[in-house]
């Protein structure tokens, strides 16, 4: 039997589906780093971040440094977000359109690096995504800076006693 329109009567036959299992053996091809792709969350130093063998097995360090990295273009892409709402407010000028353009190129290809540095499964990579953005968010687009300035913060503040 080959499983295929076989067995039940109903034309369809009958086949099992199993899921592949987790973690999948990365194909090394030439570059024998040797390994496993997650496809699902893990905690774990061990990682592929982006680029083939980064940081990999290379330490404690260099797995840190991804995640900062990550953290800062996870920032970045808000920042850049913040930068467009900005000039999107100014003058509407050819020239205001051509640098708004180059903004969000350069804010999405950020963002979908970011999103795929989450593909990894890391745990720590994407909880420094998450706080990256928020960071971010926080920094360049929440308003709080520009609700309490330093002058507006003291007249905030005596006009409350």
């Amino acid at each position: 039997m080959n499983g295929m329109g076989e067995g039940d009567g109903n034309g369809m036959g009958s086949m099992t589906m199993t899921p592949p299992s987790s973690p999948m053996p990365m194909s090394t091809g030439n570059h024998g780093h040797g390994m496993m792709m997650h496809m699902t969350f893990f905690w774990g130093k061990d990682t592929l971040v982006i680029f083939p063998g980064w940081p990999g097995n290379a330490g404690i360090g260099m797995y840190l440094l991804s995640i900062f990295i990550v953290l800062i273009m996870a920032a970045l892409a808000e920042a850049l977000s913040a930068v467009s709402n900005r000039f999107s407010q100014s003058d509407k000028t050819a020239s205001n359109a051509v640098t708004l353009t180059a903004i969000h190129a350069l804010r999405m290809g950020v963002a979908y690096l970011v999103m795929l540095a989450v593909m990894s499964f890391n745990v720590g990579v994407f909880l420094a995504a998450l706080v990256g953005h928020a960071i971010g968010y926080f920094l360049g687009r929440s308003g709080f800076f520009h609700r309490y300035r330093a002058g507006d913060l003291e007249a905030h503040t005596t006009t409350n006693k």
